[in-house]
């Protein structure tokens, strides 16, 4: 690899933020290379940091340690050999098409005559032709997507960054402008020198780019970095697709370990605080239900998401919790029902509630917040007060989270009761009925 292609570097990148007293690693010891020509998926499940990296990358934000080389200089300041393109459109409304895309042309001081033909030449290449003169409201949203890329390839940046530009979109416009996108980079129809795109989506990854680099969090580092030598247009269906995907599924999901590194440790104690998955307990039971009724209670990941109608990320925050629970193992790739997982799944809704009962009472951070209910005055507690005590753990927002779940979850198993008018959790008496039954 010849140095002068190198367009990016990230040597041992960090970030750290303070909250309080507190300092919260969002991504650790990152080290990470593009070169010319390379269209590289960053690809990760939410908060591993993916975003973050995409700010140091084009210069909004400093790392806290680290070192960040573009054409083997520092990076000071915004990247100007870079731009984004969001997944949320970011158009002005109030501009027709061409003055959305023509406007940043007109930041580089470019005069009308040279704006004007450019920003028209771009809508011709992105399928737009025919839409200057509309207003956002007036196109789809796949359209303003398009919109959006036609904005950013107009300042010819060298590196193109793509914040999961298709996650907003529904299923078919995303698809369609996927398709649209990959024809235009590879017959080199976009004045750009590299692709870089954040996505959690892994079959788009894998369609799209020709390396994935996967990210795990907690915090946001780098596991894996693989290519994907599979030809242009690619097809879904073929075993090497498949294989691929098998593969990113096993490096994102693990594999089940031994209890006491699954739980981790209690809020203020040494060791790591295992975070609750962000999931639906009805969504976790159809999952439960589904496997249930599979040969063995065994699936493939890589299948689920098809089958059970959501997206990657959220099969894999299914399985975290399944897993955390004891209901699942997984390995290779593979998810299988424990024999507790069966009969959960078999069980009744208040035999289900009572196994949910025991088994959450197993985590740390429920036996930490139970201990505090108990210790105080009505065996209740202030939201904010959990809240605060949390945010000794976790960054604000995460906090926040979190007791949202331990909440949800506590309700389900009638555990924990919540008087929203007070914002008050109350440990319910069956609760301590259970400890003294040593349930």
């Amino acid at each position: 690899m010849s140095q002068t292609n190198v367009l990016l570097q990230l040597s041992n990148v960090e970030q750290r933020y303070r909250s309080g007293q507190r300092t919260f690693t969002a991504v650790e010891n990152v080290n990470f290379t593009m070169t010319e020509g390379e269209f590289v998926a960053l690809l990760g499940p939410s908060g591993c940091g993916k975003s973050t990296l995409l700010r140091i990358i084009t210069g909004l934000q400093k790392p806290s340690e680290g070192r960040v080389l573009y054409r083997d200089q520092p990076l000071q300041g915004v990247n100007p050999h870079a731009t984004i393109v969001f997944q949320t459109f970011a158009l002005f409304p109030w501009f027709s098409v061409l003055e959305n895309v023509e406007i940043a042309l007109k930041a580089r001081g470019l005069p009308a005559s040279v704006r004007i033909p450019r920003a028209m030449e771009l809508l011709d290449r992105v399928g737009l032709d025919g839409f200057e003169s509309a207003y956002p409201r007036e196109l789809s949203g796949g359209m303003r997507q398009k919109v959006g890329f036609a904005r950013a390839m107009a300042v010819e940046p060298e590196l193109l960054c793509l914040d999961e530009p298709f996650s907003a979109l529904d299923v078919l416009s995303a698809e369609s402008l996927r398709n649209d996108l990959i024809e235009l980079w590879i017959e080199g129809k976009i004045p750009t020198k590299a692709i870089l795109m954040i996505t959690h989506n892994i079959e788009e990854a894998i369609m799209l780019a020709g390396r994935i680099v996967v990210m795990d969090k907690g915090p946001g580092r780098i596991v894996a970095d693989l290519p994907v030598d599979l030809p242009y247009p690619r097809q879904r269906n073929t075993a090497a697709f498949t294989a691929l995907v098998d593969r990113v599924y096993g490096i994102l999901a693990g594999q089940t370990q031994a209890e006491h590194l699954e739980l981790g440790t209690a809020p203020g104690e040494p060791g790591t605080t295992r975070m609750l998955p962000q999931v639906s307990i009805g969504d976790l039971t159809g999952l439960l239900e589904h496997l249930a009724g599979l040969a063995r209670g065994h699936a493939d990941i890589y299948l689920l998401p098809e089958r059970l109608g959501i997206d990657s990320d959220e099969v894999l925050r299914l399985i975290e919790a399944a897993e955390l629970l004891g209901f699942v193992h997984v390995a290779q790739g593979d998810v299988a029902l424990t024999p507790l997982g069966d009969t959960f799944a078999d069980a009744s809704i208040l035999a289900r509630k009572n196994i949910f009962a025991v088994r959450i009472r197993r985590l740390p951070i429920f036996k930490w917040l139970m201990a505090m209910l108990r210790a105080s005055e009505g065996r209740s507690l202030e939201w904010d007060v959990v809240r605060t005590a949390l945010e000794l753990e976790f960054p604000p927002d995460e906090a926040e989270r979190q007791l949202d779940a331990i909440v949800d979850w506590g309700r389900y198993a009638e555990v924990l009761a919540y008087d929203d008018s007070r914002a008050l959790i109350t440990l319910e008496p069956e609760a301590g009925v259970l400890e003294k039954q040593g349930l």
